[in-house]
C-alpha cells in the first residue's frame, strides 16, 4: 500500500466530505491556555472510532515532532492505538513510537505484545516498523525477544525488512554487548545476502559490532565489490570505508618500490664531506644500492585489489560528495601512485557544492597536496580565491595554494597574493602574509622579492597587515641577517607606531639578537621602551628584558644604567614569570660575589647562533589519520576511530577470497562427455563466450570464483533462499548462459582491462579483433589456474550440443533461437500483482539495431568454413542511444513475457522497400517460453510483412532478439498480428513514426536545390519557428533532424572546387535529403536559421500527407 498518502500536509486536505474539520484558533493558543488542556483535541481525535479522525491527529503529531516540538505527553493516547486495523494509523503510530519509547519505557513495555503481532503482519512496512520499534525500547529484560526478532527477521522474505534487522543490530550490541557471539552469526548470515538494500546496514552492523572479525568478509569481498554501483549512497560510503580497511590487510602494497627507492636514496653527498670520505662513501652507496635492489621484487597487483579500484572508479562521479570523498581516500590509500590522480578532477568538482562541503574537501585536498602536489597542480586556478567564500575556506585554499607553489607557477601565486593582501578580511590578510612567508622559505629564488614585498607592506595603514608582516620578516631575516641591517633599521623606526603585541615583542627580539648590525640604534630602542615599561603586555615586557640583557653584554658603557633601571621595573611586576626572568638576568649578567659558574658563560648563552625557524603546513602530519575521517578534520582521535591498519610484509593466501562451488552440482556426464572430447582446430570456440547481457564488470568474477553478472541481476529478488542452492544456482546459470550465447546473434565488445592480461591472452588479441563472432570468457584479473578451469568449462558447455549444430546444418538460413533445457531446479521468483513494488524490475533492453544479413546461397558457400555458429546469424552493432524502443508487450500483459521493438535504420535484405524492425524479446517468468512466434496477420491492402524465424525456447531470465520486415507502403497505418507462444496469444500491433518511413539519399547541394525547384506549390510546407535554447547551433539542429526523420545531411557548397574557399554564412542553411522506402518518392528537408533563434522549416516531399506529418515531427523536436 502506498504510504504517501500517510505523510500529508498537516492540515489534513485528504479527510472525506461531512465530516468536522478541526481548525486552529489563534486565540486559544499556547500563551494563555494551562498546560493540563494541551492537545485536548488531538487526545479526543485519537480516542475516537472514526480512522479518518484518527489518521489526522497522528498526521499533525508527527508534523509536531517533524518541527521539534514536545508530544511525549500524548504516548498513553497514542500506544492505545497500536493494534488499529488501519494500516497508515498503525504506520503513524509506529513512527510515533519509535522516537519516544526511550523515554517512556513502562508503557511501551505493555504493548510488547502488539508488537511481536506486528512482526507476523503480511505488510512488510509493518513488519520492519514493529522491529523498529521493539529495537528502540532500551530495557535489558526484553533482550532475548529482540534478539529472536532479529533472527527471524534476518530471513525475512523481504530485503526491507532483513534491513530493518541489520539496522536493529547495534542497537542490541549497545543494550547487551554479551549477545556480540549471537549477533556475528546474524551478521554473517546477512553479509551473505545478494541484495543491495541490505548491504549497506549489514556492512554498519559489521563495523559497529565486530569490525575485527575480517574473516567474514573474506567470502563476500567480491559480491560486495560488484554490488557497490547499485548499493544507496549511504551504503556506499559505509561499503568503501570497511574496503579501504580490508585491502589494507589483504594487499601488498602496490608503491612498494619506490618507498624503498626513497629509503635507500639517501645517497648524496654530505655538504661537510671531506675529499678523503669521498671514495668510503661511494662505497657505501653502491652497498646500500645492491640491498635496495635485492628487496625490490616485481610487484604484481593482486586481481581482487583490482576488482575494487575499477569498481569505485565511476563512483567518482556520483552526485553525493561523501560517496566521492569516499572513493578518494580509498584511491589516496589503496592506488599505485600513477593511477590516483584521477581523484583530482572530481575532488575540485566538489569545490563548487556547498561552503560545508568544500570546507571537508579542502582540509583533506592540503592534506593530499603535501604527498602529491602533481596531482592537483593542472587545477591550480580552482584554488583562488573568490570574495564571497566564507574566511576559512579562503584560508584553506590558501594553504592548497601554498602547498602546490614551485619555480614554475610562484609568479602567478605570489600575484594572486598581492590582490588578497588588499582584502577587507583581516584573517585571511594575515593568512595570506604567512603564506608569502612560507613560498619564500621554501623557494629560494623568491626569496628577496618576498622580503621586499613585505616591507613595502610595513607602510600600510591597518595596523594588523604591519604587525603580520613584522612576524614574518623576523622569521624570513634569521636566513640571512648580514645581508638586510637596512631592514632592521627601518623597523626599529615602526616601534613608535605599532602596538600589536606580537609584532613590538618581534621587533625588539630582531634588534636584541642582531645588535651588532645595528650598535647606535639599539640602545635608543632600549631607551624608548624603558619608558613604556610598565604599560607594555607581558609578552614584550619579557623581549625588552631580553634586549636588556644582550645589549649590557655587547654595549655595557652605553647601556649599563638602562639595563640596570628595567630589571629594577621588572622586579616589582605584577606578573610573576617577569619578576622571575628579572632576578634570573640579574644573577646571570651582573657579576657579584655570589654569582655562580654560569656567569661566565652569559654572552654565549644569549647571543648563540639560533636555527632558522622552519615554516611548515599545518597538514604535514595529518595523513597519519585516515582521509575523509573525523578524526583527519578535526587533527585528533575521535571516539570510534579505527586506525589504517599498515600493508603486510608478505602477501595474505588469496584464496580465502573464492566461493566454493558444492562437488553434487557437477554431473557424472559432463566427467564422461569430457573423457570423449575431440581435439579442436586452433581457432574453435573452444576458448568460450561472456554472456551478451552480463554486466560490464562480470569480467572479473566469473574468473575469479564469485558472484557471477547473472547474480548480480537477480540482486533485487527476494526469495529467500539457502546459501548453498544459490551457489549452485550460480553455476547452473554460468554454464546455461556460456550455452546460450552460442545461439544467440549478439556480440559483445572485449572489454581489456589496464594492468593484469596474461601473457595468453595478448597473443588472442589480434584474433579476437578478426573474428568478431568471438567474446572473452576469461577475465583480466583471473590467476593462471583459474583461466584454465574456466576454459575446460566453456569446452565442456559446447560439446553439450552436437544435435543443434547437425540441425543447423541442414537449415542454415534459417537462425534457430534454441538452448539446452538444465536438469537442475531454476531459483523460484514468485509474482503477484499485490507485490508488484517489490517484485524486480525488468531491466530495459538494449537496442542494438541489424547490420546486415547473408543471404542464403553465402551462407551455404561459407557452410564448409570453421566459422562459430554465430557468424550464421544477422550480426550486430553496438547499441545507439539515438534509436528509441516501443513497448509492443508489457510483462504483465504478456505474463512475464515483455516484447519491445525499435526501428534499426538499416536496409531489410530480403526485401529493399520493407522498413526493418528489430524486436527485443525477454522473459521475466520463473517458466520457460517455448515457440514464440507471429500468427494472424491483418494488414491494410498493399502492406506485406516479413515475419521473424520462430524462436523455438527462452529460457526464463533471458533475452533474445529477432529482425522482422514491414512494408507500411509509405503510409503510418498500424500492422496487426498475433504474438504466439505455446500457451497463450496476445494481440500487438505495430506503428511507424513518419519519420522511419524513409531512408537516407545523398545528393549535392546544388542538386539538391534543383529538385528543390520541381516539388514546389502544394508539395512545399513552410513553417516559422523559434528555436529552442538548446537546440541552436549546428550540432544540435542537425542532431534533432535526424532523429526525428531517417534522412542524410546534405553537404555545403558547390560540387566545383574553388581555390579560396567562402567565408561560412551568419546564419547557415541546414539542407537533408531522403526517399520513402516503398515507392522511393524524393523527401527534401531545410532549415533556415535566422536572427535570435528564429528559424524556418520547409519541406518538399511528393506525398503531401507525409509532408504534414514530417513538419509537425521536426516542429516538435526542434522547439522542446
Amino acid at each position: 500500500m502506498s504510504t504517501s498518502s500517510a505523510f500529508n500536509d498537516e492540515k489534513g486536505g485528504s479527510s472525506s466530505v461531512g465530516e468536522p474539520e478541526y481548525g486552529h484558533d489563534p486565540a486559544s493558543g499556547g500563551i494563555f491556555s494551562s498546560d493540563y488542556k494541551r492537545h485536548d483535541d488531538l487526545k479526543e481525535m485519537l480516542d475516537s472510532n472514526k480512522d479518518s479522525l484518527k489518521l489526522e491527529a497522528m498526521k499533525r503529531i508527527v508534523a509536531m515532532i517533524a518541527r521539534g516540538k514536545n508530544a511525549s505527553d500524548l504516548f498513553p493516547a497514542v500506544v492505545k492505538n497500536v493494534a488499529c486495523k488501519n494500516i497508515e494509523v498503525k504506520k503513524l503510530v509506529y513512527v510515533y513510537l519509535v522516537r519516544y519509547a526511550e523515554e517512556q519505557q513502562d508503557l511501551a513495555l505493555l504493548s510488547i505484545s502488539t508488537f511481536q503481532r506486528g512482526l507476523k503482519d503480511p505488510n512488510q512496512l509493518i513488519r520492519a516498523s514493529a522491529l523498529r520499534v521493539l529495537s528502540s525500547i532500551r530495557v535489558t529484560i526484553i533482550v532475548p525477544i529482540m534478539m529472536l526478532a532479529i533472527k527471524e527477521a534476518a530471513s525475512d522474505m523481504s530485503p526491507y525488512v532483513r534491513k530493518t534487522a541489520a539496522h536493529a543490530i547495534p542497537k542490541l550490541y549497545s543494550l547487551d554487548p554479551e549477545q556480540k557471539d549471537q549477533l556475528i552469526e546474524v551478521i554473517e548470515k546477512l553479509l551473505a545476502d545478494k541484495t543491495t538494500l541490505v548491504a549497506g546496514s549489514v556492512v554498519m552492523a559489521f563495523e559497529e559490532v565486530c569490525p575485527e572479525r575480517i574473516d567474514l568478509i573474506h567470502k563476500n569481498y567480491r559480491k560486495l565489490c560488484n554490488l557497490l554501483i547499485d548499493v544507496e549512497e549511504w551504503g556506499q560510503v559505509v561499503i568503501i570505508n570497511m574496503l579501504t580497511r580490508y585491502a589494507r590487510t589483504q594487499f601488498l602494497n602496490p608503491n612498494i618500490n619506490e618507498s624503498l627507492l626513497e629509503e635507500g636514496g639517501g645517497g648524496d653527498k654530505k655538504f661537510y664531506a671531506s675529499d678523503e670520505d669521498e671514495d668510503e662513501d661511494e662505497e657505501k652507496d653502491k652497498k646500500a644500492e645492491a640491498v635496495t635492489m635485492a628487496k625490490r621484487k616485481p610487484y604484481v597487483m593482486d586481481p581482487d585489489h583490482r576488482l575494487l579500484l575499477r569498481n569505485t572508479k565511476p563512483l567518482l562521479q556520483s552526485r553525493n560528495a561523501a560517496v566521492v570523498m569516499a572513493v578518494a581516500q580509498l584511491y589516496f590509500h589503496l592506488a599505485p601512485k600513477a593511477e590516483v590522480g584521477v581523484i583530482a578532477k572530481a575532488l575540485v568538482r566538489l569545490l563548487r557544492s556547498h561552503s560545508e562541503v568544500q570546507y571537508v574537501v579542502l582540509q583533506n585536498v592540503a592534506t593530499m597536496t603535501i604527498k602529491r602536489r602533481g596531482m592537483f597542480e593542472p587545477y591550480l586556478k580552482s584554488f583562488y580565491i573568490r570574495s564571497t567564500d566564507p574566511t576559512q575556506i579562503k584560508i584553506l585554499k590558501l594553504e592548497v595554494l601554498t602547498n602546490l607553489a614551485n619555480e614554475t607557477n610562484i609568479s602567478t601565486i605570489l600575484r594572486e597574493f598581492q590582490t588578497y593582501i588588499k582584502s577587507m578580511d583581516k584573517d585571511f590578510v594575515a593568512a595570506t602574509i604567512q603564506a608569502i612567508g612560507r613560498c619564500a622559505t621554501n623557494i629560494g629564488e623568491v626569496r628577496d622579492t618576498c622580503l621586499n614585498g613585505l616591507v613595502q607592506l610595513l607602510s600600510n595603514r591597518d595596523e594588523l597587515v604591519v604587525a603580520e608582516s613584522v612576524v614574518v620578516i623576523k622569521k624570513l631575516l634569521q636566513m640571512q641577517p648580514e645581508k638586510h641591517s637596512d631592514i632592521i633599521k627601518h623597523m626599529a623606526k615602526l616601534t613608535d607606531n605599532i602596538q600589536v603585541p606580537m609584532a613590538r615583542a618581534s621587533i625588539l627580539w630582531l634588534i636584541g639578537e642582531y645588535c651588532e648590525h645595528v650598535p647606535k640604534i639599539a640602545p635608543d630602542v632600549l631607551r624608548k621602551m624603558a619608558k613604556s615599561f610598565t604599560n607594555e603586555e607581558d609578552i614584550v615586557k619579557l623581549q625588552i628584558i631580553n634586549l636588556a640583557a644582550k645589549l649590557y653584554l655587547t654595549n655595557s658603557k652605553q647601556t649599563k644604567l638602562l639595563t640596570q633601571y628595567v630589571l629594577n621595573l621588572a622586579k616589582y611586576d605584577q606578573n610573576y614569570d617577569i619578576r622571575d626572568r628579572a632576578r634570573f638576568i640579574r644573577q646571570l649578567i651582573v657579576p657579584t660575589e655570589k654569582s655562580g659558574a654560569l656567569s661566565k658563560y652569559a654572552k654565549k648563552l644569549f647571543l648563540a647562533l639560533k636555527p632558522a625557524p622552519v615554516l611548515e603546513s599545518p597538514f604535514k602530519d595529518r595523513d597519519h589519520f585516515q582521509l575523509g575521517s573525523l578524526s583527519h578534520l578535526l587533527n585528533a582521535k575521535a571516539g570510534g576511530y579505527q586506525e589504517l591498519p599498515d600493508w603486510p610484509e608478505a602477501a595474505p593466501d588469496p584464496s580465502v577470497r573464492n566461493v566454493e562451488v558444492p562437488e553434487w552440482t557437477k554431473c557424472s556426464s559432463r566427467e564422461k562427455r569430457k573423457e570423449k572430447k575431440v581435439e579442436k582446430p586452433f581457432y574453435s570456440d573452444s576458448e568460450g563466450e561472456s554472456g551478451a547481457t552480463e554486466s560490464a564488470d562480470s569480467e572479473s568474477d566469473s574468473a575469479s570464483g564469485s558472484e557471477s553478472g547473472s547474480e548480480d541481476s537477480r540482486s533485487g529478488s527476494e526469495s529467500d533462499e539457502s546459501k548453498e542452492a544459490s551457489e549452485s544456482e550460480e553455476e547452473e546459470e554460468e554454464d546455461l548462459k556460456t550455452k546460450k550465447n552460442k545461439e544467440k546473434p549478439l556480440k559483445k565488445p572485449v572489454q581489456e582491462s589496464e594492468s593484469e592480461q596474461s601473457s595468453e591472452e595478448e597473443v588472442r588479441k589480434p584474433e579476437r579483433k578478426s573474428k568478431q563472432s568471438k567474446s572473452d570468457s576469461e577475465s583480466e584479473s583471473e590467476s593462471e589456474s583459474e583461466s584454465e578451469s574456466s576454459e575446460s568449462e566453456s569446452e565442456d558447455s559446447e560439446d553439450s550440443e552436437p544435435e543443434l549444430k547437425k540441425k543447423k546444418k541442414g537449415a542454415p538460413s534459417k537462425p534457430a533461437f534454441k538452448a539446452t533445457k538444465k536438469d537442475n531446479k531454476k531459483e523460484k521468483k514468485e509474482m503477484s500483482l499485490l507485490d508488484l513494488d517489490d517484485f524486480e524490475p525488468a531491466p530495459s533492453p538494449q537496442v542494438t539495431p541489424v547490420n546486415s544479413f547473408l543471404s542464403n546461397s553465402l551462407v551455404t558457400d561459407l557452410e564448409g568454413l570453421s566459422l562459430s555458429d554465430s557468424a550464421l546469424m544477422p550480426a550486430t552493432i553496438a547499441p545507439s542511444s539515438a534509436l528509441k524502443s516501443y513497448e509492443l508487450l508489457h510483462r504483465i500483459t504478456g505474463e512475464g513475457l515483455s516484447v519491445e521493438y525499435c526501428f534499426s535504420r538499416q536496409p531489410f535484405i530480403t526485401d529493399a522497400n520493407m522498413v526493418a524492425v528489430q524486436v527485443h524479446f525477454t522473459n521475466n517468468s520463473t517458466s520457460d517460453t517455448k515457440s514464440l512466434h507471429m500468427e494472424d496477420v491483418k494488414l491494410q491492402s498493399g502492406m506485406r510483412v516479413k515475419e521473424f524465424p520462430e524462436i523455438e525456447l527462452l529460457p526464463a531470465g533471458e533475452t533474445a532478439t529477432a529482425v522482422m520486415g514491414i512494408d507500411f507502403c509509405d503510409s503510418t497505418q498500424t500492422a496487426n498480428f498475433q504474438l504466439c507462444t505455446h500457451t497463450r496469444k496476445f494481440f500487438v500491433s505495430i506503428q511507424p513514426p513518419v519519420g522511419e518511413l524513409m531512408r537516407p539519399f545523398f545528393m549535392t547541394e546544388n542538386e539538391f536545390k534543383k529538385e528543390q525547384g520541381q516539388l514546389m506549390g502544394m508539395n512545399e510546407i513552410t513553417e516559422k519557428l523559434i528555436l529552442d535554447v538548446k537546440c541552436r547551433n549546428e550540432h544540435a539542429i542537425v542532431q534533432k533532424v535526424t532523429t526525428a526523420a531517417n534522412l542524410s545531411r546534405v553537404p555545403c557548397g558547390s560540387d566545383k572546387e574553388c581555390s579560396t574557399p567562402p567565408p561560412p554564412p551568419k546564419y547557415p542553411v541546414y539542407r537533408f535529403a531522403g526517399r520513402t522506402v516503398t515507392s522511393s518518392s524524393l523527401v527534401l528537408v531545410t532549415v533556415a536559421t535566422k536572427d535570435q533563434g528564429a528559424a524556418q522549416l520547409t519541406v518538399n516531399c511528393e506525398k503531401m500527407v507525409i509532408g504534414t506529418m514530417l513538419v509537425k515531427d521536426i516542429l516538435l523536436a526542434l522547439t522542446q
